[in-house]
């Protein structure tokens, strides 16, 4: 599975370590059709609704396998509501591969924008 990070979970930060032993594909962006917040000490990424509203979001693609995903899972918190993973569009020269991401599924309104990067 190929799965788009763009906090904690990149090179040299906090989380990182959970990515041991995984294939590093390459730094990507996304298409600009999403936000970066930070929510505390980590970022959230939402969608945007409005075309022309997004960043293109800067990160990086690695290929974990099955128990390396399901562990991101936990530390995402997706089975308790705080993230979800779903596909995201990228760009090229990575735009033709199927990459999922993180989704932040809390309110932002009171978070601030993060820019293209964390």
């Amino acid at each position: 599975m190929l799965v788009f990070v763009y906090g904690t979970l990149q090179r040299g930060r906090a989380l990182h370590e959970h990515l041991a032993g995984q294939e590093f594909v390459g730094n990507a962006q996304t298409q600009h059709d999403y936000r970066l917040y930070r929510i505390d000490w980590y970022p959230g990424l939402v969608e945007t609704l409005t075309s022309g509203q997004g960043l293109a979001i800067h990160g990086e693609v690695w290929d974990v396998d099955e128990a390396t995903l399901r562990l991101l899972d936990e530390v995402e918190e997706v089975g308790s509501g705080l993230y979800e993973r779903r596909p995201i569009r990228l760009q090229k020269p990575l735009d033709r591969l199927e990459v999922i991401a993180y989704f932040y599924l809390g309110d932002v309104e009171s978070c601030s924008d993060n820019g293209d990067r964390w």
